[in-house]
């Protein structure tokens, strides 16, 4: 068979809102998570997102640390996004293994490349690329 693709770690996960104020209020409270509003570029068109950033703590091996809280769009769950090296190669690779892409790769700019996959089991899973790597 193929060699294995390199390990590719969970680097952040995005939680969707029907209330972003409401949801920011819970997870402060409940889990001392510190959520701050990201000033949006208007050329990003994301501004209806109503981004913020999740800190969950300091960064720590074994810890996934950084998140995101945004406005739901449609009835997606929290999402998990796996940082990979050849984007391309691992969404090319999706559907021979049984999964669906979903969104197939495209550019935030800033930030990177990213798709979304199912998985074999309908699981919303995130990939990405960060810019300039």
């Amino acid at each position: 068979g193929s060699p294995h693709p390199p390990m590719a770690n969970l680097t952040h996960f995005m939680i969707p809102a029907d209330d972003v104020a409401r949801a920011k209020r819970f997870y402060a409270a409940l889990l001392g998570w510190k959520i701050e509003p990201v000033p949006t570029p208007e050329t990003m068109g994301i501004g209806a997102m109503q981004y913020h950033e999740i800190i969950t703590g300091p960064v720590e091996p074994g810890a996934l640390n950084h998140g995101g809280l945004y406005k739901r769009h449609q009835k997606e769950p929290i999402l998990s996004f796996v940082q990979v090296e050849d984007i391309e190669g691992v969404v090319s690779r999706v559907e021979k293994l049984g999964g669906k892409i979903m969104m197939p790769v495209s550019q935030i700019p800033g930030v990177g490349l990213t798709a979304m996959i199912l998985d074999t089991e309908n699981n919303l899973i995130g990939i990405w690329t960060p810019a300039g790597a």
